[in-house]
């Protein structure tokens, strides 16, 4: 799991230094899919990621509003302020934690149970799902997208050893 959320990490780093080269109103000039926007769903998957962690941890999830937020420099301060809570966790992510229950009572009264694996893989491929996003918004513009290749990151050391 804990590479998953790596690589994640390091994709979504590149994808700051590629935003780096756009002006503030192409980031948040609207687009079709997605959640509408280039810093717009950079902001979506860094709030989502915290927001499944802080509920799994049974801690208060506030409600970010992306118009506080509406700059590259502002999000990436939210990405590290956010990451502090995030990241331990993951470091802590162990096989055992898999198959615990999360009890998820939702806005409209329904309650559904996930698996804590399950709600992890769910943060990993919402990430990746998004940054494709991103990658068709970037050959739109003409540009290189970062790579989204997991080999030749260096997370082999991240995995644990064969027996």
């Amino acid at each position: 799991m804990k590479t998953w959320f790596l690589y994640n990490w390091q994709v979504r780093k590149e994808w700051y230094r590629w935003c780096e080269a756009l002006d503030e109103e192409e980031l948040l000039r609207a687009r079709t899919g997605g959640v509408g926007g280039i810093l717009k769903t950079l902001f979506h998957i860094v709030d989502v990621e915290w927001s499944w962690i802080r509920v799994m941890e049974d801690k208060p999830d506030t409600e970010e509003d992306f118009e506080e937020y509406s700059t590259l420099a502002k999000v990436m301060a939210l990405d590290a302020r956010y990451h502090q809570d995030v990241c331990p966790f993951i470091e802590h992510w162990h096989d055992g934690l898999e198959h615990k229950v999360f009890v998820n009572h939702r806005h409209d009264g329904s309650v559904e149970e996930h698996m804590w694996g399950e709600i992890m893989r769910h943060i990993v491929a919402h990430e990746i799902h998004h940054i494709g996003q991103l990658s068709v918004w970037s050959r739109e513009l003409g540009m290189q997208p970062p790579s989204a290749n997991l080999i030749r990151r260096g997370l082999r050391d991240s995995l644990p050893p064969v027996n």
